[in-house]
């Protein structure tokens, strides 16, 4: 079976992997890619920070979480060695909210930090119903620990971001998981991917934008099928070959 390589959301810490992993039973070789809490502001220096991560020596799969999905796709375009699918979780590959590019000169006098009003809305838009208090005190870490500075430079490259053209190019299998109460990434986003990938599966999960958090056993047998079916497609692929 493919292994899985996780790129993180806006945080980029890779924490907030917790659940899904707990809920992937050590069953699937996982490979958590971190970004600095200070840099990889824009798509570019993540790609660069990612590719050397990747598996050279066997198959694997891409998942992009929110932020990272344009860094998945952007990947994927490229054909890497043993790229054998991606999974793009509510995410998007051009700027979800258009208002962005509006009000970013405002960007740097909005507060954002892992306190007070910032994170009772950063609760309501990503967690809405589903918090517990688990999940309360991770995404509370998670967003202390984050400068700033980093969320505003990644949302301003979210205004920014485009990459249908390379979505076009993706030439391997596409899982989209989106969460049918997403507060923060319209289902727009996804019915642009399926026009630019119609053949990626989507797949609707009763969650909020943090879908692999507040639902990650339903999250994780989506996964575990989408590997399996590629493992079993890769087998067939090779007796093919053989025959």
């Amino acid at each position: 079976m493919p292994s899985l390589v996780l790129l993180p959301g806006l945080d980029g810490t890779g924490d907030f992997f917790q659940p899904l992993l707990e809920a992937l039973e050590g069953d699937i070789d996982t490979h958590v890619v971190r970004y600095p809490a200070a840099g990889a502001y824009d798509y570019a220096t993540c790609q660069q920070l990612v590719r050397p991560e990747l598996p050279e020596d066997e198959p694997y799969v891409l998942l992009g979480e929110s932020f990272s999905g344009p860094v998945a796709i952007a990947l994927a375009a490229q054909a890497p060695r043993g790229l054998a699918g991606i999974i793009l979780c509510c995410t998007f590959a051009s700027s979800p909210r258009p208002r962005l590019r509006f009000i970013r000169t405002l960007l740097p006098f909005l507060p954002f930090h892992g306190s007070g009003s910032s994170l009772r809305l950063s609760r309501f838009l990503v967690l809405g119903r589903w918090i517990t208090p688990a999940i309360r005190e991770l995404h509370q870490r998670i967003l202390a620990s984050v400068p700033a500075k980093t969320i505003r430079s990644r949302l301003e490259a979210v205004a920014d971001c485009d990459v249908r053209a390379a979505l076009t190019s993706v030439r391997v299998p596409i899982l989209c998981l989106v969460g049918t109460h997403d507060r923060l990434i319209p289902g727009a986003a996804a019915r642009l991917i399926q026009e630019h990938a119609p053949a990626a599966t989507l797949i609707e999960i009763d969650a909020p934008h943090c879908l692999l958090q507040c639902a990650p056993r339903p999250a994780a047998a989506k996964i575990r099928e989408f590997l399996q079916t590629l493992d079993a497609q890769s087998g067939r692929n090779l007796h093919s070959e053989l025959s």
